[in-house]
């Protein structure tokens, strides 16, 4: 096992003067913002003090983290800056959301009488500019509402993660968010035109929208991928994209182990095609999502599309490629647009599922990492061999697929279902931490990245001196630069001092 590191952020907000009793700072909020934008249910509270790291215990009724003090509704860049700085005069943890569908810890009210800043109400697409490729949103506009408005006009915002129905922009950029069609379009960052955002201190900074510049670093990544523990993101302006559906095609092949998918998704990029869809199944996980004709085996999948002469080059490319391996079985191409057409969560699914762990108490969960094409496969089999070993459970799946690839290395989607044979306070503990530990230990020893697109949350954090290494200092002056009383969602990207 990896020796890891704790980074410890003092806690500092003792110095910013007397610490606010529970009701103090919901009347202090409620004088500023009325009572309308405070909310203090108790259901609303329990909700609120978790993300779907807890689910097991949720679904159950369980919520054994502190519950914060009240959910503020800002309706403007001032409100939260506002909000901010009273937090920051008073030692107040603050948790920024925005959909609330992240998964690894980022939500988590850790810190008695926290506020939960939740960014959802800012919800309007202010701009869909044609002439400069371009559409400017709140943070809490949800990406299917803007994707929907673009495509309408004939573009797409080329983004596109499972939970497209439920996520909005400033969370998909707090945590660094990628999607299903990466490889062609790109995560986040390479969409992220020019982005507002507000300091603890409540100072309103604006990164202005232009194509590339050169006047110093690229301060956009002093935002993106933050996951709320610098400062709280009100608006964003990201590429827009002509789109070509009558174009897209689909191919699906049938392979007998990952490392000869592995080759042929190098193979692919490093020639230099971009297929919007690249995926790489193991037999375990293939025959979850394809059951219907994987028959155990790897299930490799492509999707090309753009203007018909760049699909058909790109398709006819990967035909060429995969041919070239014998082991490689075609499968029909309606399948894969089959199972194209429904990618994404919505929240009946999420309800289903929350319906099913009650009833036969098996829990689903992922961990993603990436690395080099030298490593990924190593990575793979050492991971799920010390799963198998190491861990007393009953797993129904245990497996994975790589979903993102580069032209040096690609990502790694571990997926594991096993029946929760414990109390469901006791899940995490027994169960998902120590498979993810695994599985974050055996990348970090081949070089690869601990968190490819969820995040850091504050699940991973005990790995960050090791994920870091000596650029760790880069990392420690910007959390002190920026949020000295450290009242920025504490424990998140940062451990918690012991």
């Amino acid at each position: 096992m990896l020796e890891t590191q704790e980074l410890e952020i003092d806690d500092k907000s003792a110095l910013a003067g007397k610490r606010l009793t529970r009701e103090e700072i919901v009347d202090a909020y409620i004088e500023m913002l009325g009572s309308e934008r405070v909310i203090t249910d108790e259901q609303t509270l329990k909700d609120n003090s978790a993300d779907r790291y807890y689910k097991v215990e949720n679904i159950f009724g369980i919520y054994s983290l502190p519950l914060p003090a009240a959910v503020l509704k800002p309706a403007s860049p001032q409100d939260v800056a506002r909000i901010l700085s009273f937090a920051n005069d008073h030692g107040i943890n603050v948790v920024p959301k925005t959909g609330g569908s992240a998964t690894e810890g980022g939500l988590e009210t850790v810190v008695e009488n926290s506020i939960v800043l939740d960014g959802s109400g800012m919800n309007r697409i202010l701009d869909i500019d044609i002439e400069n490729m371009q559409a400017t949103v709140q943070c809490g506009v949800r990406l299917e509402d803007l994707e929907n408005a673009v495509r309408e006009l004939g573009y797409t915002t080329g983004h596109s993660p499972q939970s497209k129905p439920l996520a909005q922009y400033g969370g998909l950029l707090a945590t660094r968010s990628i999607g299903q069609f990466s490889t062609l379009y790109g995560g986040i960052e390479d969409m992220v035109v020019g982005v507002e955002t507000v300091f603890p201190n409540g100072e309103i900074c604006r990164i202005k929208n232009v194509p590339r510049r050169a006047a110093g670093p690229d301060i956009r990544h002093l935002v993106i991928g933050n996951e709320g523990a610098l400062n709280f993101i009100t608006e964003v302006t990201v590429k827009i994209f002509r789109y070509y559906p009558e174009n897209h095609r689909f191919y699906g092949y049938l392979l007998d182990d990952m490392k000869t998918g592995f080759e042929i998704l190098r193979e692919v990029v490093a020639q230099g095609y971009r297929p919007s869809v690249a995926r790489l199944y193991d037999g375990e996980d293939g025959l979850y999502h394809f059951k219907h004709f994987s028959e155990g085996r790897c299930v490799l999948i492509f999707v090309a599309e753009g203007p018909k002469a760049i699909a058909d080059a790109t398709g006819a490319a990967i035909e060429e490629i995969v041919a070239s391996y014998d082991s490689a079985d075609r499968v029909d191409a309606q399948l894969i647009e089959d199972w194209f057409n429904h990618l994404n969560w919505d929240v009946s699914k999420i309800e289903e599922e929350r319906i099913e762990i009650r009833e036969t108490l098996v829990n689903g969960f992922t961990t993603e990492v990436s690395a080099n094409w030298s490593a990924i496969h190593d990575i793979y089999q050492n991971a799920l061999a010390r799963i198998r070993k190491e861990i007393p459970a009953e797993f129904t799946l245990l497996g994975g697929h790589s979903s993102h690839s580069y032209l040096n290395g690609t990502n790694m989607y571990f997926v594991y279902y096993y029946k929760v044979d414990v109390e469901p306070q006791l899940e995490r503990t027994v169960y998902h931490d120590p498979i993810q530990n695994i599985i974050v230990e055996e990348t970090l020893k081949l070089g690869g990245s601990m968190c490819h697109h969820h995040g850091v949350g504050k699940h991973r954090t005990h790995f960050l001196a090791d994920e870091y290494g000596s650029s760790l200092s880069m990392l420690e002056a910007l959390k002190t630069a920026f949020d000295p009383n450290g009242i920025m969602n504490r424990g998140t990207i940062f451990p918690l001092a012991k």
